[in-house]
């Protein structure tokens, strides 16, 4: 049961993947995860070195569609200035963001990798849809308020998997 909220692969932060690595791949897509995995959830716009990766992943041909369990007014005023497609209330883990965000894309799931900070959500949504799914640490060390109950439960599978061997993640920086 454990195995889902597996991921795929972990990093530190977005800035780890790097374009050349998911074109060797040949991946053509990225769903991603907006709070705490691009930007710190209260920070309204894109850092600098967020649009840089972002321009990179663009200049790539990498796709990138945000898909987040926020309202539209959050993801849409972060989202547009970027000129990205986003999904928001996206109700992750449920399948229909995910397979929206593929169409969006015109991509298949083989093709597309899902990044998030959060297991419960981007990770087990990912792995159920049979992506390619990254881990990365939150951005910020305080969350929302549904978010910080989320952050229990995963600390309980966390502990479960390192018990089985098969979680080697520190959730700290």
């Amino acid at each position: 049961m454990y195995q889902k909220f597996v991921p795929s692969e972990y990093v530190k932060e977005v800035f780890d993947i790097k374009p050349e690595t998911l074109v060797e791949k040949n991946i053509k897509g990225i769903i991603t995860d907006l709070d705490n995995t691009l930007v710190e959830w209260d920070r309204p716009d894109a850092t600098p070195k967020l649009i840089d990766w972002l321009k990179s992943m663009k200049d790539a041909g990498i796709q990138v569609v945000i898909v987040s369990n926020n309202n539209e007014m959050r993801v849409k005023s972060f989202a547009d200035p970027l000129g990205i497609p986003f999904i928001y209330q996206a109700r992750k883990p449920m399948g229909r963001a995910f397979r929206k965000a593929l169409r969006i894309m015109e991509a298949k799931r083989e093709q597309v990798v899902v990044i998030g900070d959060q297991m419960l959500t981007d990770i087990f949504g990912g792995n159920l849809n049979k992506m390619h799914t990254i881990l990365v640490l939150p951005v910020a060390q305080s969350d929302g308020f549904f978010t910080r109950f989320n952050r229990k439960v995963e600390r309980k599978i966390m502990k479960k998997l390192k018990e089985k061997g098969q979680l080697m993640w520190e959730e700290k920086n």
